[in-house]
């Protein structure tokens, strides 16, 4: 079965973030592969180790988002794609989701894999766009993947519970990052993946983005909680008292 995950580099979140004048201000230079999909390219590479699969990683951005396709590969990833675009684009989830509809519309792929969303943005949409794009029945936040026969069976979280869902292929799940723990790349994977292949790409039509940030602002900072004295009593009389004046 052959596996493609969508990857993305993001903004390293345990970094030192500050908002100046309405913009992000953070070190340019701590980026990482998103942590879902690193749970996602864990998965594929889980499931393809007993079945003689194949897993490819496909991913959107700069130059120098190659480093984190290189991470995928060191990983396990068989290949890559590097669909470059230049370091000031703005892509929101229904231009991230054309161009890879784009891509996959000569590809052959038995199950597509993503992140249930970024880390940076947190939206959570291009996958199911992705999806709606190609066709394709879907799963969203999945926490386990097994495969049967020509079926992935899909087990998510819901709002309740966790569901079982058997989608036929080829198909596309969005993956949690309660899934797995994402292997550390060995030595020998990261010198072995310095010669496995990467078809990178500028693309020739950028879509417009629809949705764009305007602006940040720090979170709105509240009163601190103070302790109410005295006996129950006193206290249940001064909380009423302060509840009636708020």
């Amino acid at each position: 079965m052959k596996f493609c995950v969508c990857i993305k580099q993001v903004p390293d979140v345990t970094a030192p973030i500050q908002i100046r004048a309405g913009e992000l201000s953070m070190d340019a230079g701590r980026v990482v592969l998103n942590a879902y999909d690193a749970s996602a390219v864990e998965e594929a590479l889980v499931l393809t180790a007993d079945n003689d699969g194949e897993v490819d990683v496909v991913l959107i951005g700069p130059e120098r988002a190659t480093e984190t396709i290189r991470k995928a590969l060191a990983m396990g990833a068989d290949r890559g794609a590097h669909l470059v675009v230049p370091e000031d684009t703005e892509l929101d989830s229904a231009a991230v989701s054309q161009l890879l509809a784009g891509h996959f519309k000569d590809y052959s792929y038995d199950v597509i894999l993503t992140g249930k969303q970024a880390q940076d943005t947190d939206a959570g949409l291009a996958g199911g766009m992705l999806a709606e794009r190609l066709g394709l029945p879907y799963a969203t936040n999945a926490v386990g993947l097994a495969i049967e026969g020509d079926q992935l069976v899909v087990t998510r979280q819901g709002d309740t519970g966790q569901e079982i869902i058997v989608l036929p292929t080829p198909c596309l799940v969005t993956c949690s990052n309660d899934m797995n723990n994402p292997r550390i790349p060995s030595l020998k994977g990261v010198m072995g993946a310095k010669k496995k292949p990467v078809d990178s790409a500028p693309v020739a039509e950028i879509p417009e983005a629809s949705v764009r940030v305007l602006g940040y602002e720090p979170l709105h900072t509240r009163e601190p909680g103070r302790f109410i004295e005295g006996e129950p009593a006193e206290q249940v009389a001064e909380l009423v008292n302060v509840l009636e004046l708020s």
